[in-house]
């Protein structure tokens, strides 16, 4: 009895600390004018949220280590007249994002937007992933943002408040077989930003975690690929490319921009992302053996011989061809594609 009083009494309080939650109005702002950072702005999603940002009157700064990259994401967004600064920074060294960030404020006045969005991803079996590979993957999915975040910090602070969005995936929230580096990276920066939207709220700087699923953005083509690298790019491009399997980067973009300006805790971006959620949220053993089952289904390793390749190094009969038309548009439009020497 007492432990069916205790259980009702804190389901009444969750409740009415919900009702409360949500009877709250939420709180937008506009971009017009407003100083936004965004990593790995050069290229994919990161690129697409500059250009809609970019069309809304935000001030862009824009963060990645390809100067190439850099340069022509500059030329697209000018075409469009913003107001955008580049800077070659890797998001893996503190002291370079250290300098980054004072070059915006210097450059921008402040900082009222940060986008955690630099990423990197490698494929394949646990068998052919070294503690490199790992080390890397914290490196940028972590340590990255975290970086960021505590450059920026104090000058949100000082403005009086501003919006993180730290880009995470349906891998921060569920294991993806022949993605362990990554997925493990990815629920690193989900538990990073919860915990930060919960230490920052105060402030009036509101965080907000989005877990998208696979979006054609055209970067599998960047991948590093690793084991049976042909197969394991057909597999990897092609899911990232079927429109039941997929969104369009513009549309993750949109969504992504809409969370950040109302102040949402959590962006899911995708159908096919809520259902895998909920799935696993309802039924977890289910939803193991489904990853276990696909994981069988997924190339083996290959006893350690190879190289690990880029994905566009590993093209095959299946990819690229029509299984992979939208990405690879996608990878034109959005300056995945660069001609190097």
């Amino acid at each position: 009895m007492k432990n069916r009083i205790t259980l009702l009494t804190s389901a009444l309080v969750l409740g009415a600390a919900a009702g409360i939650a949500l009877g709250k109005p939420r709180r937008q702002f506009s971009f017009r004018g407003r100083s936004v950072i965004i990593t790995g702005g050069s290229r994919g999603l990161g690129l697409e949220l500059a250009r809609q940002l970019a069309l809304q009157g935000a001030r862009l700064t824009l963060i990645a280590r390809d100067l190439m990259e850099l340069k022509r994401a500059e030329r697209v967004l000018a075409g469009l007249g913003a107001e955008v600064l580049t800077v070659s920074c890797d998001v893996r060294q503190q002291k370079e994002v250290v300098e980054a960030v004072a070059r915006a404020v210097t450059t921008m006045g402040r900082v009222d937007v940060l986008i955690n969005n630099a990423g990197i991803i490698q494929v394949g079996p646990m068998d052919e992933m070294s503690l490199e590979d790992f080390e890397d993957a914290m490196a940028v999915h972590f340590f990255g943002p975290l970086y960021f975040t505590l450059a920026a910090l104090p000058h949100m602070k000082a403005g009086g408040g501003g919006r993180i969005v730290n880009i995470s995936s349906i891998g921060g929230k569920i294991a993806v077989p022949h993605l362990l580096p990554y997925t493990a990276s990815k629920f690193a920066l989900a538990g990073l930003s919860d915990g930060l939207r919960a230490e920052l709220k105060h402030k009036n700087i509101l965080v907000t975690t989005v877990c998208p699923g696979p979006m054609r953005t055209g970067s599998p083509r960047n991948a590093v690929i690793k084991g049976k690298y042909r197969r394991e790019f057909a597999w990897f491009s092609i899911s990232s490319s079927l429109p039941l399997l997929s969104t369009s980067v513009e549309r993750a973009a949109a969504r992504i921009i809409d969370g950040c300006r109302r102040g949402r805790s959590r962006v899911l971006v995708g159908a096919h992302t809520r259902f895998a959620l909920l799935l696993n949220e309802l039924a977890p053993a289910a939803a193991a053996k489904v990853a276990a089952v696909i994981n069988r289904l997924l190339p083996g390793e290959n006893s350690g011989a190879g190289e690990p390749k880029m994905g566009y190094e590993s093209h095959s009969k299946w990819s690229p061809s029509w299984l992979t038309q939208l990405n690879d548009r996608a990878a034109w439009k959005n300056n995945e594609i660069l001609i190097r020497s």
